[in-house]
């Protein structure tokens, strides 16, 4: 499968799917819904809610990030997720991606809400 296939691949995963995955993860890590919704909300722009109906909605993770205005903060998101430093991944949604897993992978640590929102 050549990088590009690759690359469709994840971009066709669906957006609830990787909710629940992430939401699983931080629970059990002792978080909550709540910080991981207001992580993810401070990241795209969306509140519970609208987080909620696209996890409801099936919608991909291309057609998810297609549909949101990123905090102006993201390029200060830094950092690796399974060995790839976000700030260094060329394609734009793909960094978009390891950009939000990277902010998921900080709630479950335990690093505070302040400073996983970067400013």
């Amino acid at each position: 499968m050549d990088e590009q296939a690759k690359l469709e691949r994840v971009y066709s995963y669906s957006f609830g799917d990787i909710y629940r995955d992430y939401l699983a993860k931080v629970e059990r890590k002792g978080h909550t819904r709540e910080e991981l919704d207001d992580v993810l909300g401070w990241f795209t722009g969306l509140d519970a809610g609208e987080l909620q109906a696209a996890a409801e909605s099936e919608q991909t993770l291309r057609h998810f990030f297609g549909g949101v205005a990123l905090t102006s903060n993201a390029e200060l998101i830094t950092g690796k997720v399974c060995g790839v430093r976000v700030e260094e991944v060329e394609d734009e949604l793909m960094q978009k991606i390891r950009q939000m897993d990277l902010l998921v992978d900080e709630l479950a640590r335990g690093k505070k809400i302040t400073s996983i929102k970067r400013g």
